[in-house]
């Protein structure tokens, strides 16, 4: 059994699709804690947020992570997993971390072009690009600590396994 992989990330950077398409091409397990957290809470994360606020959020986010971790699995997490020291640690202690980069613009425009409202609560309340360049702005660091490699994420999610592939398989030879 191989180790996890972690995907990691401020969202619209591909965690879920690039992770679906990893976990089939190296035949793992995929999950991804925000759907995990929906279907054992049956609420979304924008209920889950305004029941219990943010700090609720990402006790359970931290359980969750915590539920889903298991050897030969990709794991999408949600874009704010970084934020607790002791996720950043999990992470890298119990598997691969890659943090899939994009530029603020990038992301901008990935989630208005696929909107879900329900599922992702503004953070900021402010139009979505402004958001991406404040969000990046603050995690950005913590994503680069978190991480055991950094991919460009702004190419196609086809363009971004093949990349993921390479990265993994020599980490593994060395």
């Amino acid at each position: 059994m191989s180790l996890p992989i972690y995907l990691i990330g401020a969202r619209g950077c591909g965690k879920t699709t690039v992770g679906l398409a990893l976990s089939q091409a190296l035949a793992y397990a995929f999950s991804d804690t925000d759907y995990f957290l929906q279907q054992t809470t049956q609420q979304t994360v924008a209920e889950i947020v305004a029941a219990e606020g943010w700090e609720g959020f990402r006790r359970r986010e931290t359980q969750a992570l915590m539920a889903v971790t298991a050897p030969s699995t990709v794991i999408a997490t949600g874009g704010g997993m970084v934020l607790a020291e002791e996720n950043r640690r999990f992470m890298r202690e119990h598997g691969r971390v890659v943090y899939l980069k994009a530029d603020p613009e990038v992301l901008a425009s990935r989630l208005e072009a696929y909107p879900e409202e329900d599922q992702r609560p503004t953070l900021t309340g402010r139009p979505i690009a402004d958001e991406m360049v404040e969000v990046l702005a603050q995690r950005d660091r913590l994503y680069q600590q978190a991480a055991h490699h950094v991919i460009n994420a702004m190419q196609t999610p086809e363009q971004v396994v093949q990349t993921l592939l390479q990265t993994l398989s020599l980490a593994r030879a060395s």
